[in-house]
Order: structure tokens, then sequence, then C-alpha cells
């Protein structure tokens, strides 16, 4: 009832931690503990959290196989993470249930018009996020942000300006503030102060070896990111047939493009730590980070002909 509340106030951060109190509870009450994590997955999803919504609305449907409140998110979940086949068989799946449910038709719909090859919609996706200047950020955005005294207090460094090839302007990007973001839209996010003074940031996962990609909206500047790798990955991807990506088996880094050189991240590391780090610097108002699964061929390859910094 208290993440109810909470929900109806769109304090959706706040509903997460009573439903996953309740959760803890573990009051062996199948139903209730369904209500619970689809509770729970709609407001990961309307904090953007995408891929842990996704997870509560799995475990929701194997605790009840018949709930169409958890299929419903869980489809939504995959149209927002682009896995557009993913959404379809969802559909397909509450359809068998309810053959008139408005949501699943009005999803499964969309789906069929959004299937798009997914290889180029990734470098696009991440074209659009990794470099502002291609969508022709103004100017001002990366000045406001600079200006900004908390990033400034962390010594968190920003990409400025733009390259001599890219000099056309537009409104492609909105400004960065810390009045919170107001959008639905993961390239809508903007880091925010909360209540306590922290920074809350938007961050972006890449897969490299799958072309997939993860938005995270509300990144703590304090959480580590073992802690969001635990929740991403409580259920393994559909991209992820090898069954590689479990969170103690992923490898963290980010790349100095600028020397063509690798560093890794400690993932019991926060995100401010690696913000702070001498050659770390944030493009587009979004870090991001690179996920390999550990010893994996592809990474070997990936990181060949480039210096690599381990821990």
């Amino acid at each position: 009832n208290e993440g109810n509340e909470y929900f109806k106030e769109k304090d959706y951060g706040r509903a997460v931690a009573a439903y996953s109190e309740g959760l803890r509870r573990r009051c062996g009450d199948v139903e209730l503990d369904a209500v619970l994590l689809t509770n729970r997955a709609a407001a990961h999803f309307h904090l953007g959290n995408y891929r842990s919504a996704l997870n509560d609305a799995i475990q929701a449907k194997k605790l009840k196989p018949t709930h169409l409140k958890a299929i419903i998110r869980g489809a939504l979940c995959h149209m927002e993470l682009k896995n557009f086949l993913e959404a379809i068989a969802w559909c397909e799946e509450g359809l068998q249930i309810d053959s008139k449910e408005k949501k699943l038709v009005e999803i499964r719909t969309k789906a069929d018009k959004l299937k798009v090859n997914m290889k180029a919609a990734w470098h696009l996706q991440c074209l659009s996020l990794w470099d502002p200047w291609r969508e022709g950020a103004p100017s001002s955005w990366f000045l406001g942000l600079f200006s900004l005294p908390p990033l400034q207090e962390r010594n968190i460094k920003l990409v400025l300006e733009p390259s001599d090839e890219e000099e056309e302007v537009s409104d492609g990007l909105a400004e960065i503030s810390l009045d919170g973001f107001h959008s639905d839209s993961a390239t809508g996010a903007k880091v925010h102060l909360d209540a306590d003074g922290n920074l809350n940031w938007p961050v972006l996962f890449l897969y490299p070896e799958h072309e997939q990609t993860d938005f995270t909206v509300a990144f703590h500047e304090n959480s580590r990111f073992i802690d969001h790798l635990m929740v991403m990955f409580a259920e393994l991807p559909p991209w992820d047939s090898e069954k590689k990506y479990l969170p103690n088996n992923l490898e963290l880094y980010f790349e100095d493009e600028e020397r063509e050189e690798m560093y890794e991240v400690n993932p019991e590391h926060t995100l401010l730590q690696v913000l702070q780090h001498e050659r770390y610097f944030v493009k587009a108002g979004t870090p991001t980070v690179l996920v390999f699964a550990k010893r994996s061929p592809f990474s070997k390859k990936y990181f060949s002909g480039k210096k690599v910094h381990r821990l």
C-alpha cells in the first residue's frame, strides 16, 4: 500500500524501495508477490530502468503465468529496449490468454511496424547518444553543463568543443539541468541533483559483441556498478544464447578515444569514482561503459591494437 501511494505521487524511486521491502518479507503468497513484482516493474519503467523492469516482469510471469499486467509490462520493456521480436512474442503469449486485450494488440501492431535492422539501429543509437555533434547539439548545451558547480566540485570532465568538420548546430539535444528530467524517452534524460545533493546520471551500457545497449536513467553517483549488474542480469538477456553474461562474469571498460586506450573499470567502484578518473570524459551528458564477457575471444579481438590499462 505504501508503494502504491508513492506511485500515485509519481515518487517512483520510493515506490521501488517500498515494493522491494514487501518482497523481502517473503510472505509466501504467490499472488501478492506477483503483484509486488509487477508494480515494482512499473515503477522501474517510469524511471527508465527498462532492464530492471523487464526482470521483474519475467519473475512475476513465472509466479503467475496468466498475469496480464506482467505480460503487458514485459512487452513494453522489450519495446523500449528495441527487442521487437521479443515484444511480439510476449504479446502473442498474452493474447492467448485474452485475445481482445487492447494494449497487447496495440503493442503487437507497433512492434510489427518497428522491426528494423538491429545492427543499423545499434550504430545509430550509439552515434546519437555518444556523439552529440552528429546530432547538432548547441554549444550552449555544453557550456551550460560545464558551468554547473556540482560537476566542477567533483572534477568531472566533459567534452566541450565540436570538431572542425561539424560546425552546424541545431536544437538536437535539450539543455542539461539540475532540475530533473521530464521525458519518457531515454535520450531525454538529464543528470540531476536529488534531495540529498547527490548527482544521478543517465548511463549507457554498450555490449559490442552483440551490438546491444542498455540505458539506465538514474544511476546514483555513489552506487556501485556491481549493484546495477546484479539487477540488470538477474535474468539472462535474450541475445545471450551462450549464457556468458552473468553479473560476476563481466568486465567493464571505458575508452579513451584520443589515445585509443582502454581502461578497465572495477565493478566494486562507484560511478563517481569512474567519472573522476583522469582520462574519463563525459560525452553528450551520458557516461558510457563497455561490457564484455570475461576472457571472450571477441574481447581479445576488440582490444587488439589498443593499449589496455588493467586493474
